[in-house]
């Protein structure tokens, strides 16, 4: 067994505090939107320029105006703000983003991030993840923890680097990760997902690791 990806979401949205401007990335983080915990009053802001999105629409109450960087559509709350991609990324680069959630292809024992291409694949670009990982206060990755077999927490990247020593969390289908301990740039599982083992995560991480709590 493992977490779907909406109980991936659910999880990652533990993170959330109250007063957070928070930034989810394409793919599975746009989930987490949907899993805001009751009282928490968080900010969601979106690169292409808005800040205070809500969950996604019900089906046919689409507004084809209305999508985020991922070019979902989304939903407004009463204090949503527009403004240009420019200003966005100021609110990026200034430091003024509390969380950043978002998907990986890669995440390295060091808390190295690998997730906007892979060579010899055409992508459109790496959007915003670059900006993202430099400039925000805390990074959350969420992604499965393996594709086709081969475990995505690695000793060292093989893809092209996003960022070096900028994830602080991993939240895969199996489990929870610290990306730093003591300071020092190692992982430590921290979580099971509901009815996964210490020897199926054994068994599926290709990166060292040490264990955070009371084994099962």
């Amino acid at each position: 067994m493992a977490w779907t990806r909406d109980q991936m979401a659910a999880r990652a949205a533990k993170e959330l505090q109250d007063g957070f401007y928070v930034n989810l990335g394409i793919g599975i983080p746009t989930l987490v939107a949907n899993y805001i915990p009751t009282g928490i009053d968080v900010r969601l802001q979106s690169e292409n320029g808005m800040l205070g999105m809500g969950p996604f629409p019900y089906q046919d109450e689409e507004d084809a105006d209305l999508i985020n960087a991922g070019k979902q559509t989304v939903t407004t709350l009463p204090e949503t703000s527009f403004f240009s991609s420019a200003d966005s990324f100021a609110m990026i680069r200034g430091g003024h983003i509390d969380l950043s959630i978002l998907g990986g292809m890669q995440v390295a024992t060091n808390g190295d991030l690998a997730n906007w291409t892979i060579p010899g694949k055409m992508v459109k670009g790496m959007g915003g993840a670059m900006d993202l990982v430099a400039g925000v206060k805390r990074v959350v990755v969420l992604m499965e923890h393996a594709a086709k077999g081969e475990s995505k927490i690695v000793p060292e990247c093989t893809l092209p680097l996003t960022g070096k020593r900028v994830v602080n969390l991993i939240i895969t289908d199996l489990g929870v990760f610290e990306c730093e301990v003591a300071g020092d740039p190692q992982l430590r599982l921290i979580e099971l997902a509901d009815g996964v083992t210490l020897k199926e995560i054994a068994e599926k991480t290709a990166s060292p690791y040490t264990i955070g709590f009371a084994g099962k």
